[in-house]
């Protein structure tokens, strides 16, 4: 016989899942001649995670890199974002000018490294620091020729950090393209790396990244807040140090078994039959 209780979808059976962007702060820029783009953070993304019903679970989203304050001083990478189990970490600064025998001319590691400078034996940071499956970013770039030329952008999500050439800085690597928020939207791009007098600096990768500057000319830009971008790398003398971009963590949850519960104040839309959670300060969301 026909029940009418078998008709009707029991709402308590949808699952009970996450999809999940969790994108790191990126490296600020270093300040000096011919020095490199940072990178970018780290990205990491999933979709039907499992969730444990009455489980908090914190979001940290991690600050972009603070610029250098003064000449051959190298920014700060940037600060690590985290949701459950999954850290993606901050974007490597980039190097800073000087000889390979005196320290700071290499890009340091991070989520996606920070270029080198403009020597060419120095070495783009290492990406995907620490390790993790699939990898959260790339190695930066390394410069192109010395001295006092251009050096090497900075890795991004999606592509290593350009090489600088004899006139140009290294651009930025791209980020990530996610539609988790219904749209496409790109994160993580690397920074571009700067370059000496005369020369030109590197592009910033898609998906935030900022130009690199040119001795005695522009300064380097920073990179876009809430997607990671890495800052491009400032040059000598600067009037202001550029800084990472801060980044951002999404969740995307079946409206059926949304919450409501939630600290820290994300943006909540929908998307079909999806509540989009996006925080850009970190906070809590309770399953």
């Amino acid at each position: 016989m026909f029940s009418s209780k078998n008709f009707f979808f029991n709402t308590s059976k949808a699952p009970l899942v996450a999809s999940y962007l969790v994108v790191a702060g990126g490296g600020g820029g270093t300040r000096a001649t011919g020095v490199g783009g940072s990178g970018a953070g780290g990205l990491r993304s999933g979709s039907n995670l499992p969730l444990t019903s009455g489980t908090t679970y914190t979001i940290t989203v991690g600050a972009g890199g603070a610029g250098a304050t003064s000449d051959g001083v190298t920014g700060s990478s940037g600060g690590d974002s985290i949701f459950s189990t999954f850290t993606s970490s901050g974007g490597g600064a980039g190097g800073r000018y000087g000889y390979p025998s005196a320290p700071g001319g290499n890009g340091l590691s991070g989520g996606s490294g920070g270029g080198s400078d403009s020597q060419v034996l120095s070495t783009g940071g290492a990406g995907n620091t620490p390790s993790t499956s699939p990898s959260q970013g790339n190695n930066g770039g390394i410069g192109g020729s010395s001295p006092n030329s251009t050096a090497g952008g900075g890795g991004g999500a999606g592509a290593v950090g350009g090489n600088g050439t004899l006139t140009v800085g290294g651009a930025g690597g791209v980020g990530v393209a996610s539609s988790i928020t219904g749209s496409s939207v790109t994160y993580a791009g690397g920074g571009g790396g700067g370059a000496g007098g005369g020369y030109t600096g590197g592009t910033g990768g898609t998906g935030g990244g900022g130009n690199g500057g040119v001795d005695s000319g522009a300064n380097g830009t920073s990179g876009t807040a809430n997607t990671g971008g890495g800052a491009g790398g400032n040059r000598y003398g600067a009037s202001a140090a550029s800084n990472g971009g801060s980044g951002v963590v999404i969740l995307s949850i079946p409206t059926l078994r949304y919450t409501g519960t939630t600290t820290g104040s994300p943006t909540v839309t929908t998307s079909g039959s999806s509540t989009i959670l996006k925080f850009t300060s970190s906070g809590s969301y309770t399953a």
